[in-house]
């Protein structure tokens, strides 16, 4: 008996980071009875850091998914909160989803959905603060996992959060073979992947990068906020 594919979507919009969901996708397109689809709302071709990704689907065209993963960047605010239609997208999958889940600042986009509110959620560690706004329970946990509602920290943490969730979907056996596979065996050279542990002036040196775009972030997140209903 052959069973039924286990479908995955990501959701890409302009400004979207691509290892948010290049390293998910290639952990689920390891399991075999997957299928693993890019979707943006016009199904055009979205640039990422310089790479082009092309043969999206059009969000609209997808009738229903077993997961739905919105990733993170600085689309998520410049663009992906104040989408109307991308929202609307969002929320129509994640209803009928067994899983819905976020990678990085993907997180303030289920939020900007209405999908996050009573629910601990997980975010970069430098926007994590921001899920309140949308009446969501910010979580420092690498992946965070409330209901059917799962969360990967920033970025990297999106490789973690595909394991965990195929651990859960399939079997912790699986999970383990394909990190093996991956030859997935994290051994940074430096402790600077976190605030708690990075240097001080390193530290220092990224808040007042991040300084620079804070005001503008927060801002949109308060309007997504506000546009949501009572």
């Amino acid at each position: 008996m052959v069973e039924n594919p286990i479908r995955i979507v990501f959701v890409l919009f302009p400004g979207v980071t691509q290892l948010d969901f290049t390293g998910p996708h290639q952990v689920f397109s390891s399991l075999p009875n997957a299928e693993v689809r890019l979707a943006s709302v016009t199904g055009e071709p979205i640039e990422s850091q310089g790479i082009v990704f092309g043969g999206l689907r059009r969000l609209a065209e997808i009738q229903a998914c077993d997961v739905i993963c919105v990733p993170g960047g600085s689309g998520t605010t410049d663009n992906a909160i104040a989408d109307a239609e991308l929202l609307a997208q969002i929320r129509r999958l994640a209803a009928e989803a067994r899983y819905v889940t976020s990678v990085c600042t993907g997180s303030l986009v289920l939020g900007a959905a209405g999908l996050l509110r009573g629910k601990r959620a997980a975010c970069h560690w430098a926007w994590r603060d921001l899920l309140t706004l949308f009446g969501a329970i910010p979580d420092p946990g690498r992946v965070v996992s409330d209901g059917n509602i799962v969360t990967g920290g920033g970025v990297t943490a999106g490789i973690d959060f595909a394991l965990t969730l195929v651990s859960e979907m399939v079997s912790p056996k699986t999970a383990q073979s394909i990190q093996l596979q991956l030859e997935y065996a994290p051994a940074p050279p430096f402790e600077a992947g976190d605030p708690e542990r990075a240097p001080r002036d390193i530290r220092d040196a990224v808040d007042r990068r991040l300084d620079t775009v804070a005001a503008r972030r927060r801002a949109a997140v308060e309007a997504a906020a506000a546009r949501l209903p009572g």
